[in-house]
């Protein structure tokens, strides 16, 4: 709009200053009662003939400025254009100055005959050039360019001094003819045409580049204006009307530099700025990135330096973003990063700056602080600023942060050290359960150790390092056992037996779990089946089955697959999902169902402990509950424990679902179960979990004996 109005402005500004000039030169003229002829006239004619010669010149060599693979069709005609228009103001300069010593007359047939058909090719030539559609074509050679013009050029010449026998006849006397004068209106129609024409174009377009050209089209329609009213080869218009073309050729040379430098330089530098913008913040939040939060604190690292003071990075990340993001959908959990990061920026204090750091994390820095107390305590004001939900779409949401911090120059010498201790510290913080965690030494060596760990999971399936346990499920009215779980142990050559709540964390976030998982069903399916063919009793193996798992689109044909491979009936099989799993509730609804419509049992672990609704717990397509360790270790002592497990056993009964509770260890609380009609009991009160041959010795090969 900006550009707009002074492109108004100027067109403006040019028509007005061009009418006043031209009703006043005439008024001059009509006031002193006779055309004059002053001694300068001459020499100002020759300066201005040359000086528009030099413009059409410089047009020409502007076109071929900053030259590309393509030029624009426009560029290309201009350059034709004005090298011929400036061929002829040359002639007629040449020929004015060569008749100013021996006439008194300074214009004669033939210099007016140049200076006319310059004109004439002018009107014509940017009226076409500018109705033609703008494209690109390919670059031409210049020579062979430059020949084209001048032989144009010599073809317009001859045609201009042969059309009636020697040359039309402009002079009559020192009169102008008629001739002239019809030549020049001719050509200002034409001018009016192409300005009408380039206006409605500018409207449409609102091109930068024509404003100019529109300005040059007003100056050659008052010279034409001026030639129209002269009357005598020595009438002070011819001169206004030359000046007025040397106008306008300054405007369209003008316009012609917008079109071929500035345009395309502000252009790149808008290109340049853009592509800085997106490499230096992210692109969700609209965030400083972590590119320039390394850049900005290497600065700030300097100044603290000198001054001797602190810095401060926290990395900031949103706790359980995830379920936010599958539950509400990319679009909706891109605005509440939006307004997170809102928050923090609105909430900052001077010295600090926050970045967006791309998917869920946050980073602040702080400065101008000398202790860490002091950035402990800003950064749990940090915390409080969520305190309140986050509004979006109408509807509000209560988040929670996760915070690391990292102080310079006590926790790393560069900017990168600094961000990854901060990082370290926020996911030491994630590991423990709390919200804000100062990075320490300590950390760093457990990061590199479970980096190593990951490397060395990576390894340990391919080279059979991992093996099965089974712990037995009785049943608490009969003691017989009923089932066991299969649980994987992992045996690392160096570190000896790894646990499970150190691997299995390490394998669902690296996706290893699913490999592992398929490998765990296969191996309990194998030994299942394996027992089965012995003679020994028939019992249901249950597999945990990891989130990872039940996501992946192929879990369905894996688990028939195994089924076939092994030959283990689907009745003998018992997949354990926690109430977690269930969040999703239409994806794990659909692989639920077809897992169930195979045969395969399903049961939810840990229950109790999850976020199940029982609004819909009772729509899920599953065979048994399993009670949580958590309630049943204290039992006997809890009485609110004691109560949940009551409710959980009562619960399944109405909803006809088994019951299994999980780490018995003493005889109260398997009495305390039985009273409360639990189905089946595991623990290490019947037997921790051991491995398969074990497991045959001592619950298979005597199995209708009574265990517990």
């Amino acid at each position: 709009m900006k550009v707009k109005m002074q492109g108004q402005s100027q067109i403006g500004l040019v028509a007005i200053v061009g009418v006043l000039l031209f009703l006043a030169s005439q008024w001059f003229r009509s006031y002193s009662g006779s055309d004059l002829f002053i001694s300068s006239y001459p020499v100002i004619t020759l300066i201005g003939g040359f000086a528009a010669t030099a413009a059409c010149i410089g047009i020409y060599n502007q076109s071929w400025l900053f030259q590309t693979q393509k030029l624009t069709l426009r560029r290309v005609l201009l350059t034709t254009l004005f090298l011929i228009i400036g061929l002829f103001e040359l002639v007629h300069i040449l020929a004015f100055a060569e008749e100013v010593p021996h006439r008194a007359l300074m214009e004669s047939n033939f210099s007016l005959m140049m200076s006319t058909m310059g004109s004439m090719v002018c009107s014509v030539g940017l009226l076409i050039i500018y109705a033609l559609k703008e494209k690109q074509v390919a670059l031409p050679r210049k020579f062979f360019l430059f020949s084209t013009t001048i032989g144009i050029f010599l073809i317009l010449y001859i045609c201009s001094i042969q059309q009636w026998g020697i040359m039309p006849e402009l002079l009559d006397g020192h009169l102008l003819g008629k001739v002239f004068t019809r030549m020049h209106l001719m050509a200002g129609v034409l001018y009016l045409f192409g300005i009408l024409f380039l206006y409605m174009q500018w409207k449409k377009t609102k091109n930068a580049d024509l404003p100019p050209i529109l300005c040059g089209l007003l100056c050659f329609l008052f010279s034409q204006s001026y030639f129209v009213v002269s009357t005598t080869v020595d009438d002070l218009n011819l001169l206004f009307g030359m000046l007025s073309k040397c106008m306008g050729y300054f405007f369209v040379q003008k316009g012609l530099y917008a079109s071929v430098i500035d345009t395309p330089f502000r252009q790149q530098q808008a290109a340049e700025a853009k592509m800085n913008y997106i490499a230096h913040h992210d692109d969700v939040t609209g965030l400083p990135n972590r590119r320039r939060l390394s850049q900005r604190l290497q600065l700030m690292m300097d100044d603290a330096t000198l001054d001797e003071k602190l810095v401060g990075v926290l990395v900031l990340n949103i706790n359980r973003f995830k379920t936010i993001n599958d539950s509400l959908g990319q679009q909706a959990a891109n605005r509440v990063l939006r307004q997170v990061g809102r928050r923090l920026n609105q909430s900052s204090l001077p010295g600090e700056e926050v970045f967006g750091l791309g998917r869920d994390e946050f980073a602040l820095t702080m400065t101008d602080f000398h202790s860490t107390d002091i950035a402990l305590r800003r950064t749990r004001t940090i915390l409080q600023l969520f305190e309140k939900p986050v509004l979006v779409d109408g509807n509000e949401y209560h988040l929670t942060l996760g915070i690391g911090m990292a102080i310079f120059p006590y926790d790393g010498e560069t900017p990168q050290e600094i961000i990854q201790n901060a990082d370290t510290a926020l996911h030491n913080a994630k590991e423990q359960g709390i919200e804000l965690n100062r990075y320490a030494h300590a950390m760093q060596m457990k990061a590199q150790e479970r980096l190593q760990l990951e490397n060395d999971l990576r390894k340990a399936l391919a080279r059979g390092q991992f093996y099965l346990v089974y712990q037995p499920q009785v049943n608490l009215q009969s003691g017989l056992v009923v089932g066991m779980e299969a649980l994987v142990r992992w045996q690392h050559p160096l570190r000896g037996t790894v646990s499970p709540a150190e691997f299995i964390p390490l394998a669902e976030e690296s996706g290893l779990i699913v490999p592992l998982g398929e490998w765990v069903l296969r191996q309990a399916c194998m030994q299942n089946k394996l027992w089965q063919e012995a003679g020994y009793r028939k019992l249901c193996v249950s597999v945990n089955l990891s989130m990872r798992q039940l996501r992946h689109s192929h879990l369905l044909d894996s688990i028939n697959t195994i089924l076939s491979d092994t030959g283990l009936e689907p009745a003998w099989l018992e997949l354990e999902i926690t109430e977690s799993m269930t969040f999703d509730k239409d994806r794990a609804f659909e692989q639920l169902h077809k897992i169930k419509e195979i045969g395969v049992h399903i049961s939810i672990d840990d229950f109790g402990t999850g976020y199940s609704s029982l609004h819909y717990l009772k729509d899920l397509p599953i065979d048994r509950l399993k009670i949580d360790r958590s309630f049943v270790n204290e039992i006997m002592e809890d009485s609110n424990n004691a109560a949940i497990v009551s409710t959980i056993t009562s619960m399944a009964h109405h909803l006809q679902l088994k019951v299994t509770a999980e780490g018995v260890e003493n005889e109260e609380q398997l009495m305390f179960l039985r009273k409360q009609h639990c189905h089946e009991a595991q623990g290490f009160f019947f037997s921790k979990p051991i491995e398969a041959l074990d497991f045959e010795r001592r619950f298979l090969a005597d199995v209708d004996k009574p265990t517990g």
